[in-house]
């Protein structure tokens, strides 16, 4: 029992399963503005959820595998648990593979419900790949960034087409837009700890190719456009008003503050900006998006 749970927390620690917080706020907030077009289904909140689940745990899953020996040599990740030895190779397969079922499998539900919908069971498998195909991207080019936003951009598009198949797609498009400049902006500045790593791996990072201080600079762009997209979203999603617009004031103000944390001379507090301040941008919009419609 005992190895069986310290072989649960090393998965999770794996996967990062904390980090789910990153996407599936994004996925809740489509699905709550979906909701105000389309009767509430306690089905398409389960489905969504273990979807979502189970989709980033297969993409976590499979970019440690493909990355494990890039991983081992790259001193900030000799740790992790694949170079480290605290997992097997074969384990780390069986995992994937059962997190790749879960997630297809998973998509059946939505074809329980009153009236059926076929679109998450007949995209799963286009979906599952080019999430799965986002670990290879650093290998040859430098979009690979950009790659991983519309990897995330997925999860609110998704949710949408899980509860209105394929109406109304503007208001899931304008979200996972943003969502993917958002992605790619942080990955960028999360990419700045090996850019040096990367230059001599032969990896396409934009910190590796182009420096630092360009790479922040474009992160920062990306995270402009974010907020000129959120801005706009209540054009395709009326029921967002004043209150949405405030909140979106404090979004900005947090990534003004992320980009000041991180700097070209200064490193150090890349880990903070990244997983603190996006955990609470994610879960604000969210917050943010279901007070307005509970408000009015």
């Amino acid at each position: 029992m005992r190895q069986t749970g310290q072989l649960l927390r090393h998965l999770l620690e794996l996967i990062r399963f904390s980090h789910t917080v990153f996407a599936l706020p994004f996925a809740l907030t489509a699905a709550a503005l979906a909701w105000t077009e389309e009767p509430f289904r306690f089905v398409d909140l389960v489905g969504i959820l273990w979807c979502m689940v189970w989709a980033r745990t297969a993409a976590m899953a499979f970019n440690r595998l493909v990355d494990r020996r890039f991983d081992a040599a790259n001193p900030r990740t000799a740790g992790r648990h694949l170079p480290a030895g605290m997992l097997s190779v074969t384990t780390v397969i069986i995992f994937w593979l059962f997190a790749c079922v879960n997630f297809v499998g998973g998509t059946v539900v939505f074809l329980w419900r009153d009236p059926p919908n076929p679109w998450p069971l007949t995209l799963s498998i286009p979906v599952l790949l080019w999430i799965l195909a986002y670990s290879y991207a650093k290998r040859f080019t430098v979009l690979a960034h950009f790659w991983l936003g519309t990897a995330l951009m997925l999860a609110p598009v998704a949710a949408w087409i899980a509860i209105r198949g394929l109406n109304g797609w503007i208001t899931p498009v304008i979200l996972g837009l943003a969502v993917a400049f958002w992605v790619a902006g942080f990955d960028i500045l999360y990419a700045c700890q090996d850019a040096e790593f990367d230059r001599q791996a032969g990896l396409y990072s934009l910190p590796a190719r182009l420096g630092i201080a360009p790479a922040l600079r474009i992160a920062a762009l990306c995270h402009l456009i974010m907020l000129l997209l959120l801005a706009a979203l209540p054009w395709a999603a009326p029921c967002l008003g004043t209150l949405y617009y405030l909140g979106l004031l404090l979004i900005a103000a947090l990534l003004i503050y992320e980009h000041r944390l991180v700097q070209p001379h200064d490193l150090s507090k890349v880990q903070q900006a990244f997983f603190h301040v996006n955990g609470v941008i994610s879960i604000g919009l969210f917050l943010i998006v279901v007070l307005q419609l509970l408000l009015g």
